[in-house]
């Protein structure tokens, strides 16, 4: 399902000769400068989406596993006032948000209390999809329970519905070990218990290629052919989940690129990527953003010239 204003910025591309479908996550942007900045700056730096990071919605403390207060607009009353005026911000500036992801992990009750409110949030900004994260330390069907519970939802407000490929650490080995829908057949199995179209795949591409857990991205992208609509793209040194820009570290791109090509992917060229950001200050983060676009530009081109 495409939105209005999504297929308005598509044509108008489309007569210039040039249509790009790039994003990222505006989660550190945000907290250097705040929302509406993060949505302007996503804009200046040519990407033609951005992607709602509502992970402030509910602030998670790790060690207790209770939530903290939190006195965030996504958090209180307005919330969906709050969604609008983003979407607002990055029509005024040629941009829609392409997709969200919704506060984790989802092994936490309180948590998931929030993943309708998620839903709500990307429709309201005007996204297609609402990355949630499946439990990971729980079988296909034992998460194809919470997006059963969610389905319905999200069908009343258009939202698709991603789960994603996990990881856990095994301290004695050092390095990452199975989580739900990390590898190839447990990412297809989790998509095909529920066997429904707003539940898709977001593959997240670091994840894919840290030793230890995942099947490799190119083998990923392949296995999982239509069902895969959303990508997390980021680099890492093939062991650790760095969440760097792209070509700064160790994954090899190109054999990934010609898998998207092989199965047709129609999907948004997203970057998670923030990790990248933390080095940049609210002066010159811009920079940083643009560095950025200037990476999911070339993965985009590389695609286009498969």
């Amino acid at each position: 399902m495409e939105n209005t204003e999504y297929n308005d910025l598509r044509k108008n591309r489309i007569k210039r000769g040039r249509f790009m479908k790039t994003s990222t996550q505006i989660e550190i942007a945000s907290i250097i400068v705040g929302e509406e900045k993060a949505v302007e700056y996503v804009a200046k730096a040519g990407f033609d989406a951005w992607d709602f990071s509502l992970f402030a919605m509910c602030k998670y403390d790790w060690k207790t596993g209770t939530l903290l207060e939190n006195n965030h607009p996504l958090a209180g009353n307005n919330y969906l006032a709050f969604a609008r005026r983003l979407k607002k911000i990055g029509l005024d500036n040629g941009i829609v948000c392409n997709q969200s992801h919704a506060p984790f992990p989802s092994s936490s009750p309180e948590i998931r209390s929030y993943f309708k409110r998620a839903i709500e949030c990307t429709a309201e900004a005007g996204g297609e999809i609402c990355v949630i994260h499946p439990d990971n330390n729980k079988s296909a069907a034992e998460n194809a329970e919470m997006y059963f519970e969610l389905l319905p939802f999200a069908k009343e407000h258009n939202v698709k519905i991603a789960t994603e490929n996990m990881w856990n650490w095994d301290n004695e080995k050092d390095e990452s070990a199975f989580a739900a829908c990390a590898t190839s057949e447990s990412f297809v199995e989790h998509i095909d218990a529920v066997k429904d179209d707003f539940l898709v795949a977001c593959l997240d591409i670091g994840h894919a290629e840290m030793r230890g857990s995942g099947s490799g991205a190119a083998n990923m992208v392949r296995a999982l052919g239509h069902r895969l609509q959303a990508l997390h793209i980021h680099d890492n040194d093939k062991w650790h989940d760095s969440h760097q820009i792209p070509f700064s570290m160790s994954i090899d791109y190109e054999p990934i690129i010609k898998a998207l090509k092989d199965i047709d992917y129609k999907g948004w060229f997203t970057l998670e990527a923030d990790n990248y950001l933390r080095k940049f200050n609210a002066d010159n983060i811009l920079d940083g953003m643009k560095d950025l676009h200037a990476a999911v530009k070339r993965l985009a081109d590389m695609f286009e010239n498969a």
